[in-house]
Formats: structure tokens, sequence, C-alpha cells
């Protein structure tokens, strides 16, 4: 568990920083209604405003998951963290009547963050 745990970790702050920093302009197929950016599915959901805030709010936890890799007391914090980003992720995309798929790559995220939270308080 605790290599499955690690590696999710990896996984999961690599994947926000990507999404957030590489790939925030482009077009995917899990864009909320009929956005073609991040920023727009912010305003599709009515979050305009606090796209910079959750920005930063999420690739923070990211680097601090992937530091937790050698810190291991940051790994609950930060995957908790993440994974209620998820969690209001997946209400955000129900919320505007978004088909079950689009919602898949946050239910995806929110489990592995369910697995490292759990792995990380587990005794060792």
């Amino acid at each position: 568990m605790k290599l499955l745990s690690k590696i999710l970790s990896l996984i999961v702050g690599l994947t926000v920083i990507n999404v957030w920093l590489f790939r925030s302009g482009k077009e995917t197929a899990y864009r909320g209604g009929d956005a073609g950016s991040l920023m727009d599915e912010f305003v599709v959901y009515g979050l305009g405003d606090y796209f910079l805030t959750i920005g930063i709010i999420k690739v923070g936890l990211a680097v601090l998951l992937i530091l937790s890799l050698y810190i291991k007391k940051l790994r609950f914090f930060s995957a908790s963290g993440i994974g209620l980003m998820m969690l209001v992720a997946i209400y955000m995309h129900f919320s505007v009547g978004d088909e079950l798929i689009k919602s898949m790559p946050a239910s995806v995220m929110l489990l592995s963050c369910l697995i490292i939270a759990y792995s990380s308080k587990k005794p060792v």
C-alpha cells in the first residue's frame, strides 16, 4: 500500500500541475458545459471570480503532494485537500447538467486521493 500511495501521489500531483499550468487553455472532452478552456469552465460553473484563487490552491496542494514523497507528514493534508476539491468538481459537473463522463477525471482523482489519505494514516 505504501508504494501505491507514493505512485498515486506522484500521478495526482503531476496531473493537477499539468491541467492547471500546461493544459488550462486547451479543449478537452471533460470540460464542463461547452467550455473550451479551464477559465471558460469556471465561468460555466459561476466561479469565474475564483479561478486564480482555486488554481493557486490546487497547484500548491499538488506541489505539497509531490513533496510528501520526501516529507510524509504532508501527504494526508495535501491528498485530503485535493480530494475535497475533486468532490466539489464532481458536484459542479452535476449542477450544470453535464453527462456523467465529464466527471470521470475528477472521480478518478478523488478515489486516488482517498487511497493516498487512507494509507497515510495507516499504522506502519
